[in-house]
């Protein structure tokens, strides 16, 4: 816990008591000071997206005819579904906003759920917020403060957003609007989260709650957009903030007022938080805890089955999520090699050089499935050292069960989800493919993925093993590096060789590639040397909470 001196007068309970946003400033800068980093990182990673995607889709679509030809493929219910109703196709702002805004959008939600959560009911849990309350901290100062940081995110974000937008020479109105538009969604999930954090006892339910709205309100707006009149969404996409905001239609009609709704959920979902929380006990939620049985079972007690009860609900999710996108990628698979011109440099660096240019985008999807497998196996086991951090580990370990064994439940849901994962991703992505694959040929490439995602597992257990408190930082860094050079080093002008040394850039890309056991080997053999090294480390370390 990072620590801040307040300035503590005589009298400060009583100032607490009858001031509630007493000491508001100084609440401010200490969850600056605890997330400064996690602001910034945020904040870059998510703008820094605009000109590495736009400088992409000047290379892919340099004519007004390719810009056309693009357009005829995002109309399509897959596109629609995934990435929003495709209103300006045929520009390149449209374009723009097609390739990007739903991720930078969904991505600067989870985001503020993530933060509020961290600084709202996380602190809560731990006994952080009672420790400050009793100093000279107002009842709703701490709590405010949180939002209001949270908030700033979101409007930096969209403003770093907008400024890159002008930078790149597209329309001024366009440019403002989209940053308006997803800093307005990262608001409305500001309020979101407040209100989770007051329904849920935990953090980990605050989190599972506001997670869940997150996908409940992207299919919402995913429904009414697959209902559309032309580019013009059903009624449905206004019970969705993520719909409210794609309403803005930035560089198409650069709508300003469904931004009034965003604001107005923002700081009524905000009001109601601490309306709730001046009626709760501290600690408390409004949801009260399900009782439990008496006893439990003989699959939670043992460590496999605690760990796959705990991560039950990210589990299905990610699980859902390889499942519909081995659908997406199979279904415009054969219209996106019809658009793709094998000539420009662009597609040469983004999806090969082969021959078969169908053959190379069934390969770039065949990595996406590997990537997502990547992900959902460095967070699964993240899931290790969280259990740390929050003390719960030393009462798990104060009975029989011995560290490897915790540990290794941990690594068994991670390594054999993440194959679940490529291969149901494989598998969908083949079948619904139009016969440009078959399943079973596509879930054998994406089953190739395996040892870079057991790679990234061993290097999480070395970081875990010997520098525990910034291990999954780390990996995330080291896995977004991978990723670049996988994805992009083309468009960076990284060799070839250097992306065959990265550990999702050394896998063939089947079918567009011939299949070569040796860099699977290699990948397999350090990966197994770093989970060694971490696991002995582990044993041998004390337990070190945050």
């Amino acid at each position: 816990m990072s620590t801040l001196t307040f300035p503590v007068r005589a009298g400060a309970g009583a100032s607490a008591a009858t001031g509630t946003l007493a000491g508001l400033g100084n609440a401010v800068r200490f969850i600056l000071r605890r997330n400064w980093l996690r602001l910034l990182i945020w904040a870059a990673v998510l703008a820094v997206m605009i000109p590495m995607v736009y400088g992409s889709q000047q290379e892919a679509f340099p004519t007004q005819a390719a810009r056309d030809a693009y357009a005829q493929v995002a109309n399509t219910p897959a596109v629609a579904a995934m990435t929003g109703l495709p209103y300006a196709a045929g520009s390149l702002g449209g374009i723009l906003v097609i390739k990007i805004w739903m991720t930078l959008a969904v991505a600067l939600g989870f985001a503020s759920i993530f933060l509020v959560t961290r600084n709202g009911r996380a602190d809560e849990e731990a006994g952080r917020t009672e420790l400050l309350r009793s100093a000279a901290l107002g009842r709703h100062a701490y709590s405010v403060a949180n939002y209001l940081v949270a908030g700033s995110l979101s409007v930096v974000t969209g403003l770093l957003i907008s400024m890159l937008c002008l930078s790149l020479s597209l329309p001024s109105d366009g440019s403002w609007t989209m940053g308006a538009s997803i800093a307005g969604t990262g608001l409305a999930f500001v309020a979101v989260s407040a209100i989770c954090g007051q329904l849920a006892t935990t953090s980990r339910g605050a989190n599972a709650l506001g997670v869940g709205l997150v996908g409940l309100f992207y299919f919402i707006r995913a429904g009414a957009d697959l209902q559309a009149n032309g580019t013009n969404p059903s009624a449905l996409s206004w019970f969705s903030p993520i719909g409210w905001a794609q309403n803005m239609r930035s560089f198409g009609e650069n709508n300003w007022w469904p931004l009034l709704a965003l604001l107005g959920l923002a700081v009524l979902g905000c009001a109601l938080a601490l309306r709730v929380e001046s009626r709760r006990d501290l600690g408390a939620g409004v949801l009260p805890e399900r009782g439990g049985p008496a006893t439990a079972s003989a699959f939670i007690c043992a460590p496999l089955g605690l760990v796959l009860r705990l991560q039950r609900a990210s589990l299905l999710g990610w699980f859902i999520g390889a499942a519909v996108a081995g659908l997406f990628f199979g279904s415009v698979a054969k219209v996106m090699a019809s658009v793709l011109d094998p000539n420009n440099p662009f597609a040469k660096s983004f999806v090969g050089t082969g021959d078969n240019i169908l053959d190379e985008v069934m390969g770039i999807f065949v990595l996406f499935n590997g990537l997502l497998a990547g992900a959902f196996a460095i967070q699964t086991l993240a899931g290790a050292r969280s259990e740390e951090e929050s003390g719960r580990l030393e009462s798990q370990l104060a009975g029989s069960l011995s560290r490897f064994g915790w540990l290794w439940a941990h690594v068994l849901v991670a390594g054999v989800g993440s194959v679940v994962m490529l291969l149901v991703g494989g598998y969908l992505s083949g079948a619904s493919s139009q016969g440009a694959a078959t399943g079973g040929s596509m879930a054998a490439a994406s089953f190739g993925y395996w040892p870079a995602v057991l790679l990234m597992l061993g290097v999480l257990l070395f970081c875990q093993g010997s520098i525990p408190r910034p291990s999954t930082g780390i990996v995330w860094v080291i896995y977004g590096l991978s990723v670049m050079a996988a994805m992009f080093g083309g468009l960076f002008f990284l060799s070839e060789d250097f992306i065959k040394l990265t550990p999702f850039g050394a896998v063939p890309r089947i079918p567009a590639q011939d299949f070569a056991l040796l860099p699977l080997v290699v990948l397999f053999v350090i990966a197994l040397v770093l989970a060694t090294i971490g696991f002995w480390r582990f044993r041998a370390r004390d337990l070190m909470p945050e």
